[in-house]
C-alpha cells in the first residue's frame, strides 16, 4: 500500500495572486498554467513543498473583484512561457482552476489577514 504523504496533516496555504490584466487570467484558465515574478517563486515553492495544498486566489489589479481561485498543481520550474511575453516573469507552474467567477471584494470584507495588520482581504 502507498504510504501517506508527509504533507497531508499540514495546513493549507492561501495566496492572493495579483495580475496586471485580465488577459493573463484568461490564458491561465485556458492552459492551466501560471507564472509569477521571481521574488514570489521562493514563497510559493516553499508552500507547495511544505503544505498539503496551496490555493491561489486571483485578482486583476484595480478591478475590485476576484476572478476565481485555483490549486497549485506543481512546483515552479525554470521553464518560462512565451504566453506572457517578456514581462519579467519567472518559471511556469501548473494550476488547477476550481472556480472561475468574478466576485466583488465586498463579499470578502469579513475576512481579515492577520499577516497584513488585519487588513481586509482583497
Amino acid at each position: 500500500s502507498k504510504s501517506p504523504s508527509p504533507r497531508q496533516n499540514t495546513p493549507a496555504r492561501y495566496f492572493i495572486m495579483k495580475s496586471s490584466n485580465l488577459q493573463n487570467i484568461d490564458i491561465s484558465q485556458q492552459k492551466g498554467i501560471w507564472s509569477t515574478t521571481p521574488s514570489n517563486e521562493r514563497k510559493l515553492n516553499g508552500a507547495f513543498w511544505e503544505s498539503s495544498v496551496v490555493y491561489l486566489i486571483f485578482s486583476v489589479q484595480g478591478s475590485g473583484h476576484f476572478q476565481g481561485f485555483a490549486r497549485m498543481g506543481s512546483s515552479i520550474g525554470c521553464e518560462k512561457s512565451q504566453d506572457w511575453g517578456s514581462a519579467g516573469f519567472g518559471g511556469v507552474f501548473k494550476v488547477e482552476w476550481i472556480r472561475k467567477e468574478s466576485i466583488p471584494f465586498q463579499f470578502a470584507h469579513h475576512l481579515l489577514n492577520p499577516w497584513n495588520d488585519n487588513k481586509k482581504v482583497q
